[in-house]
């Protein structure tokens, strides 16, 4: 039965990518791990300059599926009750009796497009905060629920940061990948060019429908996970941590905060996705390795001296994979290669 399942979710993601590429051009690794986030219920947070087609890769995967969609374009002024809705004083016109009712924001979508997520102040971001892991909203002492699925697709852009703010850990932390978007190379820069200028281009058109969605969703949860590979998920994650046990001297040297539990959690859950759409009904190291880095790269807190090196959380990582050998993992104490 769950072979059938993961067929279909395999030629659901291959219609997916198809329509994507329709508009996309190049971005393979970044597509891929935006199927993943969709496939496990993760929100997604999308890191790259400006005119990468971020946002054109959101709304497009959004067509993709037969779900509501909405963007909200992120600014300095906009409020929380700008993205949550309000209540409002609503008069009956037969009766004039009045009473108050509540608005809908743009949060109410199955697919919400944060743009320039950082742009906005402390306060909203807090309300989106509540969306993400509550997936409800409260206004005025009362709570929403929002539709599901629900989805928080979010771009950033990581050259201008005057007049904006940085997102706080906790908020990281509930997004379950940060994807950093790249340059296309020449061959795909010069296709992007033909496409782009010339006539109309291609529509994309819907691949899977909401309830079939969560249907694949529940298949993955399915996929089986041996205890080795859960074991190694754990010794990454707690390798990344400075306090408590005894940490790699590379990363004691390097890094002020490490990842959580919800780390764990997340690459076990993208580790399923990844050997599903692989065509496997196991979850292997290789899928662990493939998520490591969208997973932990905004989890890990750098110090100040790994920053005057120019050390990289990603950095970090490749050594982490260097370092811990799954063989030697086991009771939740990472095995370092000899």
């Amino acid at each position: 039965m769950l072979e059938a399942k993961l067929e279909r979710l395999r030629d659901v993601h291959s219609k997916m990518k198809a329509e994507l590429r329709r508009v996309i051009v190049g971005q393979d690794e970044v597509l891929d791990q935006l199927l993943l986030a969709i496939l496990t219920r993760g929100h997604c947070l999308l890191v790259g300059v400006p005119g990468l087609a971020k946002t054109l890769m959101i709304s497009s995967l959004a067509k993709t599926m037969d779900l509501s969609f909405n963007r909200i374009q992120f600014t300095p002024d906009l409020m929380p009750s700008d993205i949550t809705g309000t209540e409002l004083l609503f008069i009956d016109p037969e009766t004039s009796a009045r009473s108050f009712r509540f608005e809908n924001g743009p949060l109410f979508a199955n697919v919400v497009l944060a743009d320039e997520i950082n742009r906005t102040p402390p306060k909203t971001q807090a309300a989106l905060l509540e969306a993400m892991q509550e997936r409800r909203v409260t206004s005025g002492g009362k709570t929403h629920e929002l539709p599901q699925p629900f989805f928080v697709l979010a771009t950033q852009n990581p050259i201008e940061q005057e007049g904006t703010y940085p997102l706080p850990e906790a908020q990281l932390d509930r997004f379950m990948f940060m994807v950093n978007v790249g340059y296309p190379d020449a061959a795909e820069e010069r296709e992007i060019l033909k496409r782009t200028t010339g006539g109309s281009g291609d529509e994309v058109a819907s691949a899977v429908s909401g309830e079939e969605l969560a249907e694949l969703q529940a298949a993955v949860r399915e996929v089986p996970v041996a205890d080795e590979i859960l074991d190694y998920a754990l010794a990454l994650t707690r390798a990344t941590r400075v306090r408590g046990g005894e940490p790699l001297g590379f990363i004691k040297e390097s890094v002020d905060w490490g990842a959580g539990p919800r780390a764990s959690q997340f690459l076990i859950l993208g580790a399923k996705a990844h050997a599903a759409i692989a065509g496997r009904s196991h979850v292997s190291l290789d899928d662990i390795k493939a998520v490591a880095h969208p997973v932990l790269r905004h989890r890990i807190v750098t110090n100040f001296q790994a920053q005057s090196e120019d050390i990289t959380s990603d950095h970090l990582i490749d050594r982490l994979l260097q370092e811990i050998d799954p063989s030697k993992v086991g009771a939740g104490l990472p095995g370092v290669r000899v």
